[in-house]
């Protein structure tokens, strides 16, 4: 390809003007409105949006399958103050994350060089349903992936007493929970986690601090945010939000915003309530509640004890009269028994002792003719052991000329083995002792 020459000199051609910078910002611009002569339309996510001198700038930006697009937009202050009613109104914020259809102007500012968009207005509606149909499609996730009630099924304990709290310190929710639990008179122990309720970061920080209560020794964890903007709201129908509250193995209460709205998180919480008072006004309803019942049964189980003991009473009265009556016919019989049978003793006794002193009169006649020969015979028993005892005494013995040898410490010597010799002995004869002392022993 041929390159193109220059003249040493250059003369403007009407045909092909030279321009300026500023002149070519102006004819940029008189393209643009030329082109874009009612304004576009354009979709896409709010990014790095700031607030100066009034006017607001943000980027739109969009990600698609080339990659992240993006366009710079203006709001100033004048079109800012004439949105803002209708944002209210629908109660909608300006946010980063927010998906927004805008209207606007193009213009090439060339003090920069920047291509942006100079917003006019902005289509609530788009926003509104682009919200509906995120949560509900984060709805028919958490359905189909069992999820939406699983909390619901966790159990509440009967007293509650130790709530986990999850809420912006010093906000007008957490001052609310915090009233409305001391109130009560009841001794809650609360484990608080301060979290962000709104911004970027907001959802992270509410999962983890759901997460870290579900880990603690807590009966219930307490969810709460004040009122604000559909936008602000948004951040509980995040997914990670929904996740942690339907794994908590803690259930969850919450109280998000006003009474009419309703977010993925209550949706997936055990219980929700229309406000944060509402919230903790539930909790302590529960143990109001349970006290009451054991009041109640207390109260119960003393009118049915009472009545019990009332009525066992009457029939004690009435087994003791009956009672009273059949023991005296019972003693009656048995008063006419036992006459019968002491006589029926003292006839019977009177004839065995009559038998008796028979039979003692008879033996002792037996007794009295037999004693004679008995004595007779005993006598000469006896005479005949005593014969006996005379023959056996040692004495008689010794005086036939035997002796009778013991050792010194009176044991009786029996053997010549017993006795060794220089053992001293004591021999006993019939007119004396003789002791000697063993000089050798032979067998």
């Amino acid at each position: 390809m041929s390159q193109p020459s220059f003249d040493l000199e250059f003369d403007d051609d009407p045909a092909d003007p030279t321009f300026g910078v500023r002149e070519l910002a102006d004819a940029v611009n008189q393209v643009l409105r030329r082109g874009f002569r009612d304004g576009v339309w354009v979709r896409g996510e709010i990014d790095g949006i700031q607030q100066r001198g009034g006017h607001v700038y943000f980027t739109l930006t969009e990600q698609t399958d080339e990659g992240r697009a993006s366009v710079q937009v203006a709001l100033f202050a004048n079109t800012w103050y004439r949105l803002r009613p209708v944002l209210a109104r629908h109660r909608l914020r300006l946010g980063n994350g927010l998906a927004v259809r805008i209207h606007g102007s193009l213009n090439y500012y060339a003090p920069t060089g920047r291509l942006s968009l100079v917003m006019d207005g902005i289509d609530v509606r788009f926003t509104l349903g682009q919200l509906a149909a995120d949560r509900d499609a984060l709805l028919a996730r958490l359905t189909e992936d069992g999820l939406l009630r699983r909390n619901a099924g966790v159990a509440v304990p009967l007293v509650p007493e130790r709530i986990g709290l999850v809420a912006s310190r010093g906000s007008a929710a957490w001052h609310d929970v915090l009233h409305e639990l001391e109130a009560s008179g009841f001794g809650f122990r609360i484990a608080h986690v301060d979290v962000r309720v709104q911004g970027a970061d907001a959802a992270a920080s509410v999962a983890a601090a759901v997460r870290t209560l579900g880990r603690r020794r807590v009966d219930v964890i307490v969810l709460v945010r004040g009122g604000g903007s559909r936008t602000d709201l948004a951040t509980f129908d995040d997914e990670r939000i929904a996740l942690a509250i339907a794994r908590s193995p803690v259930p969850v209460f919450t109280g998000l915003g006003h009474e009419t709205d309703r977010s993925v998180a209550d949706e997936v919480a055990h219980t929700c309530f229309k406000t944060p008072t509402a919230c903790a006004a539930g909790v302590v309803e529960r143990v109001r509640s349970y006290l009451g019942h054991v009041d109640r049964t207390g109260a119960a189980v003393g009118h049915l004890a009472m009545a019990r003991l009332e009525t066992a009473s009457a029939r004690v009265g009435s087994l003791g009269h009956r009672v009273a009556g059949r023991t005296g016919a019972a003693v009656s019989v048995a008063d006419q028994r036992v006459a019968y049978l002491a006589r029926r003793l003292a006839v019977d006794t009177e004839r065995r002792l009559t038998t008796a002193a028979d039979g003692v009169a008879r033996a002792a006649g037996r007794v009295r003719a037999r004693g004679p020969a008995v004595l007779t015979a005993a006598e000469r028993d006896l005479a005949g052991v005593a014969a006996r005892v005379r023959a056996n005494d040692p004495a008689v013995v010794l005086a036939r000329g035997w002796s009778i040898t013991r050792e010194a410490d009176g044991t009786l010597v029996r053997s010549a083995t017993a006795v060794a010799a220089g053992d001293e002995l004591v021999t006993r004869l019939a007119d004396g002792e003789v002791r000697s002392r063993v000089g050798e022993v032979a067998s």
